[in-house]
């Protein structure tokens, strides 16, 4: 008996049943689309058709958003991988290995924080000149008296330039 073209399976998947199997929203994979994690073609009828290799890179996002990656980073990652072939383990392992760094180093910091916070519990600590949370090491002393809001003190090894300090109105 001769297999009909309608018994081979098919080699793109529509919005919705990538929606079904990846267990993401419809919307979620248009925005995925958007900003360049996934591609789709689109079919004679203007229909999105996803190759069924974009199930393992959604599952790839999904994990990577959850140990906190933004999605430029894993925009950038992604981008020098292949859309032409499914992601292998070697690609995984590449991908982990860098994203594993950036996570212990902001679990360190997490634990730092973690560690400063009970001592900061009730203490007033934004009126106070010094606090190792809000203020560490009272970087804001210099400029005088004020709410001040440290927004990226630190970045690039530099002390905290005008630019870095909102005042709070």
């Amino acid at each position: 008996m001769e297999k009909s073209k309608t018994d081979l399976p098919r080699r793109e998947l529509s919005v919705g049943e990538v929606a079904a199997r990846s267990g993401v929203a419809v919307s979620t994979l248009h925005f995925y689309e958007a900003r360049g994690l996934i591609r789709s073609m689109r079919s004679r009828g203007n229909q999105r058709r996803y190759p069924r290799s974009v199930l393992r890179r959604i599952a790839v996002i999904k994990i990577a958003q959850r140990t906190g990656i933004p999605l430029a980073d894993i925009q950038k990652a992604l981008s020098a991988l292949p859309d032409d072939r499914q992601l292998l383990a070697s690609d995984w392992e590449r991908l982990s290995e860098n994203w594993k760094a950036d996570l212990n180093e902001r679990i360190t910091e997490l634990t730092a924080l973690r560690d400063q916070l009970t001592s900061c519990i009730g203490c007033g600590c934004l009126s106070m000149s010094d606090c190792p949370l809000r203020n560490p090491h009272d970087m804001l002393s210099e400029k005088g008296s004020g709410a001040y809001l440290i927004e990226h003190a630190g970045e690039e090894g530099d002390a905290v330039g005008q630019a870095d300090i909102l005042p709070v109105f």
